[in-house]
């Protein structure tokens, strides 16, 4: 009983010794061994053949057939260890993908360590074949001749079994010895009697017993060479999840590739899109506040005045989603020239000069270091990062605080650098490697008192390093910040 427990709980039935002599299982290893030595005869056939024939035409044939042949056999060994022993395999090889040429096929067929292996598994097939058919025989003759007994006593009443074995040993044969002694001692002894007849029959339960230890016997040789087949003829469990895992991968990240380029379709036709409901809507309120303005109540100017400039914040942003869609889908198309950086940052300082020093009450200053060599960089793309640093700069710097724009040689050889330096709030260190990332922000108070939506600096990142530039980000010990940005400059021949 404990032993039908501990079966059931292991999860497999219950299988009582001597019900393998009604179940077919025992059965079909039996066969599958007695067809062994004939499988074995026609392997050895079919190799000395394919020996034969590349001997007489060209000894290099011999592993290229040997290899083509070896799969189809490999196959028919599968289907058989399948059918009769019940082994269930896995794939002989990997899945291929679509549009594999003869080549990769060939010489994924060469990698396969199943090619090789089943050619080890055929040759062992035959030593299996004459194995099976010493252990079949020997086993068979001994259960048979218990089960049989009565019937082999009847048969052989009549038989000399003195004349037999000394035929069989004049000739050198074991059995004749074995006979001899059989006439001798169990015949004489015993005589060809009803009770020797009787004894017979109580050999039944002893040929029995050994029919199914035989059954048993040649159950676990199918099992065994059931294993053995499983992990010559299949690959590795292993790597079957392997190769899952790794087309899951490819197909998540195809997936993913897709969303991505969905998201920034939708980003790039959303903007595109909104950029005329909010110019539609500017133009109307400003049309408003030019006409009417005069004659409209302060409550409503202010309304109108708070409107207009959240929808220039709000333009900004699709202006800047939309730059940033483009560079994302490589839809930014730069004009890379050499570029007077020089007259950049003249441009830019005239733009800012009224606005820092009349609202921002912000000193703007410049300094352009003389015989500086031209930038490669796009002109329009270098005055749009300039102007967002000065400006962001401006906004960060208290009343009374200096920003500053300097062009010098840089660091590396053949570069320029442009520095914006203010006397502001600063940067924490915490927040230096991140003042780059797609909508982060320092903290809180710094949002509300800029308005921004921290595209800027991304933008500003993306287009410099569009340009073959870079741009990086300090905190000044005495109080402030620089943004600095490289760039690389125009070898200049002399003339």
């Amino acid at each position: 009983m404990a032993s039908v427990t501990a079966s059931i709980e292991a999860g497999r039935p219950e299988r009582p010794f001597f019900g393998i002599l009604r179940r077919g299982y025992g059965y079909r290893a039996l066969l599958y061994l007695l067809l062994s030595p004939a499988i074995a005869y026609l392997y050895v056939f079919f190799f000395v053949q394919i020996l034969e024939f590349s001997m007489g035409t060209l000894p290099l044939f011999a592993p290229i057939l040997f290899l083509a042949f070896a799969w189809p056999l490999s196959l028919v060994e599968r289907g058989l260890a399948q059918a009769l022993l019940g082994v269930r395999f896995t794939p002989m090889a990997k899945p291929l993908p679509n549009g594999a040429t003869v080549w990769d096929r060939f010489k994924a067929h060469l990698l396969n360590p199943v090619t090789w292996k089943s050619l080890v598994y055929l040759a062992s097939r035959i030593l299996l074949g004459l194995f099976a058919f010493v252990l079949t025989t020997a086993l068979l003759f001994i259960a048979l001749a218990f089960l049989l007994a009565p019937l082999t006593y009847l048969a052989t009443l009549n038989v000399d079994w003195y004349r037999v074995g000394t035929f069989f040993s004049t000739h050198g044969y074991f059995f004749g010895d074995f006979a001899i002694w059989y006439s001798q001692q169990v015949v004489s002894s015993v005589g060809y009697s009803v009770q020797a007849l009787g004894f017979t029959f109580l050999l039944i339960p002893v040929g029995v017993v050994l029919c199914a230890v035989v059954l048993h016997v040649f159950h676990g040789v199918g099992v065994g060479w059931g294993w053995y087949a499983r992990n010559m003829l299949g690959i590795n469990p292993k790597d079957i999840e392997l190769a899952q895992a790794r087309a899951a991968t490819v197909a998540a990240r195809a997936r993913a590739d897709e969303a991505e380029k969905d998201r920034r379709q939708l980003i790039l036709d959303a903007s595109h899109e909104l950029r005329t409901p909010i110019a539609t809507i500017r133009a109307h309120i400003d049309s408003v506040l030019i006409l009417r303005g005069e004659h409209l109540p302060e409550q409503v100017r202010a309304y109108l005045a708070t409107t207009q400039h959240e929808i220039e914040r709000l333009s900004l942003l699709v202006d800047d989603l939309l730059m940033l869609a483009r560079a994302d889908s490589d839809g930014l198309r730069l004009t890379i020239q050499p570029v007077d950086v020089g007259t950049v940052i003249e441009e830019v300082f005239q733009a800012l000069e009224p606005l820092a020093a009349h609202e921002r009450q912000v000193t703007l200053v410049r300094q352009v270091a003389d015989n500086l060599p031209r930038a490669l960089a796009d002109r329009e793309r270098l005055a749009q990062v300039v102007l967002n640093l000065a400006r962001n700069a401006i906004t960060y710097t208290p009343a009374g605080g200096i920003v500053s724009l300097d062009v010098a040689l840089g660091d590396e050889p053949d570069t320029l650098k442009i520095a914006v330096t203010d006397t502001g709030i600063g940067i924490a260190e915490d927040d230096l490697p991140r003042v780059f990332e797609r909508f982060y922000r320092t903290d809180a108070s710094r949002a509300r008192h800029s308005g921004g939506f921290g595209l800027g600096l991304s933008i500003t990142r993306d287009l410099i390093q569009a340009m073959g530039g870079s741009v990086t980000a300090e905190s000044i010990p005495a109080g402030g910040s620089r943004f600095t940005v490289t760039l690389p400059t125009v070898q200049e021949t002399a003339e």
